[in-house]
């Protein structure tokens, strides 16, 4: 279970350090809007930001029950056979890999000032680590909800937060699309001014 734990707090870290990396992009960056017409980076980033408020509200959830229920159950039965699905996880990460229909309330309004979305998913990331810190022994076994998104069924406190992860490391994908988009786009524009 430890290894579990680890590596999620490794891949987590990365993938925030990652994001932070965005709000230092130049602002053209990161208000270019794709050809496709999709979000911008600053959407990009608000979008995660209200994904994880909503994600983490499940998490939260699941945490609490998952540590009540570690204390009337014997949990350690679950762990005996516990095996963390890490590629059907990942598939989350992967853009483009599944159809996701996302919720009204996770759509970005465009006008959330960065500076905000960037201590939010700050605080974000610290409130998953301490909850990974408090089911350090497993106790997020012990407990599962629904997640209805590629079809992934009842998961445990881990899978979602690793769901989280996946969630971020598939926008970090999608914005890296985007700067390789914006360069050549901003190359023409300096050859043709």
């Amino acid at each position: 279970m430890q290894q579990v734990i680890t590596r999620i707090k490794n891949e987590m870290l990365i993938t925030f350090n990652e994001m932070m990396k965005w709000f230092n992009a130049e602002n053209t960056l990161q208000q270019y809007t794709p050809q496709d017409g999709g979000w911008n980076v600053a959407e990009i980033l608000e979008h995660v930001s209200l994904t994880n408020f909503y994600l983490l509200i499940l998490i939260r959830k699941s945490r609490t029950r998952a540590l009540q229920q570690a204390l009337l159950e014997d949990y350690q039965e679950l762990l005996r056979d516990y095996s963390f699905e890490w590629d059907r996880m990942q598939q989350v990460g992967e853009p483009d890999a599944f159809y996701w229909n996302r919720p009204e309330h996770m759509q970005p309004t465009g006008t959330a000032e960065l500076a905000l979305v960037k201590a939010t998913l700050r605080q974000q990331l610290q409130e998953c680590m301490i909850y990974l810190d408090e089911l350090k022994n497993g106790e997020g076994v012990a407990y599962k909800m629904m997640m209805s998104v590629n079809g992934l069924g009842k998961i445990d406190v881990y899978h979602y937060i690793y769901f989280l992860v996946q969630h971020a490391k598939r926008h970090l994908r999608q914005m890296e699309r985007i700067r390789n988009e914006f360069d050549p786009a901003m190359k023409q524009v300096i050859q043709n001014g």
